[in-house]
């Protein structure tokens, strides 16, 4: 017979009485520690595997208090729990205020908590923070409000929050390799050029001997490197920035980006695989809570990250609002595949069109999740291949000049 091994993990939690207590507890996993506590009648709020502390995220105060989607979705994962389990909206609201490390979203709580003691609905306080709270999150916590699920509401939130965080964590899993190693090559290029290449022009200076083509190129990029490195890295992060800003403040410009960025060889095919998953899934959560057709369609447009999307979702909305149903709407679509259609069109019929949509997002989720893995697999070797090119490149350079010497000496003995 096989012993369950166990770990330890170090909790806080709120006891029966509303204070915050904190702990250790042995078990099998991160769920059997959670539903342990809950029989003890604890509610967790935090739950860390001990001895892991090297891997948490490095939080430096005043730096990066954006509120990131991981934030979001421990929180409603928490503030989920804590009502289900009876505390009140108010003493929740408090609980989570003092918890949360991130100083906006603690501002936002606190702000919350206040409106909501002066008499504001939950979703209406929300809406006055809607920068930090998203609109998908407001919409369903007021449709929780006027059906009195709230909890339902919450739970179905974190949920989605909680996928989402997932999908895009495997997306950046995928893409950091390659931006290390291009980092890497990056300076590890200007090391050479700013002190080794130096050196080796120096000693072809001493030896008199015509310098090959190659050779050149590399001595005269060195000899200029000291100016010709700070406007590249000044190029490079002026592009970055008015990039940033423009995807922000233009429509037009994200409108044609995200378009770009479906067609792009390779990776196209993953970015529409994430926008339809995102869709499905935000669209189903919506209609599952009771948010009407026509606002659940304004939100997950606005909701899906992607432009073209929110463009057919504009399409569909006009097509709904005349009759159709929304499958019919999205026929001949460029971004739908077919298959998604049907499986909208069959939960229209049957009437579980939310469930039908959660099935589409778990379909998507598993066929990103598989083309990432792909993806990591085939951009290995390709960054292999791009570095040992800018070593070989650079040491095949630096050497030419001393097969010429030894050609040179040879012909004079």
């Amino acid at each position: 017979m096989t012993a369950t091994l166990t770990k330890q993990f170090d909790y806080e939690a709120i006891d029966p009485a509303g204070k915050r207590t904190k702990g250790r507890i042995e078990a099998p996993t991160d769920g059997a520690a959670a539903a342990t506590l809950r029989q003890q009648g604890v509610v967790p709020l935090t739950l860390t595997e001990a001895g892991k502390g090297l891997k948490r995220e490095l939080n430096i105060p005043g730096i990066g208090n954006r509120v990131k989607l991981k934030e979001l979705a421990i929180f409603t994962r928490q503030f989920a729990t804590m009502t289900s389990s009876g505390l009140s909206l108010l003493r929740s609201l408090a609980i989570l205020e003092e918890q949360t490390s991130n100083v906006k979203l603690a501002r936002a709580l606190g702000g919350v908590r206040r409106e909501v003691e002066s008499g504001t609905s939950l979703s209406a306080a929300l809406t006055k923070y809607d920068t930090v709270f998203p609109r998908l999150m407001i919409a369903m916590i007021a449709a929780g409000e006027v059906g009195g699920f709230l909890d339902e509401a919450l739970d179905r939130i974190a949920v989605n929050l909680e996928k989402d965080a997932q999908l895009r964590a495997k997306i950046k899993s995928a893409m950091t390799y390659p931006t290390i190693v291009l980092s890497f090559s990056f300076v590890m290029v200007a090391g050479v050029l700013l002190f080794i290449v130096p050196v080796f022009s120096k000693m072809f200076g001493q030896l008199h001997a015509k310098l090959p083509v190659p050779t050149r190129i590399l001595v005269a990029v060195s000899n200029q490197a000291w100016w010709i490195l700070p406007i590249v890295i000044g190029l490079f992060v002026g592009a970055f920035v008015w990039f940033r800003r423009e995807l922000r403040r233009n429509r037009e410009f994200r409108l044609r980006f995200d378009r770009l960025k479906l067609r792009v060889p390779v990776f196209g095919s993953l970015f529409t695989k994430i926008a339809i998953s995102r869709w499905s899934r935000n669209l189903g959560t919506l209609l599952n809570v009771g948010v009407p057709v026509m606002q659940a369609l304004d939100i997950v447009g606005a909701t899906a990250g992607n432009e073209v999307v929110a463009e057919e979702m504009s399409k569909v909305q006009y097509a709904v609002r005349d009759g159709r149903s929304i499958s019919s709407a999205l026929i001949g679509s460029k971004t739908f595949p077919p298959m998604v259609v049907q499986m909208v069109e069959v939960g229209e019929e049957s009437g579980q069109i939310s469930s039908m949509l959660d099935k589409v997002a778990e379909f998507y989720d598993r066929d990103v999740e598989a083309a990432s893995e792909q993806l990591a697999s085939a951009i290995e070797p390709i960054m292999v291949v791009l570095m040992g090119a800018i070593v070989g490149v650079v040491v095949v350079a630096l050497y030419l000049p001393m097969f010429t010497v030894y050609q040179h000496i040879q012909g004079a003995s």
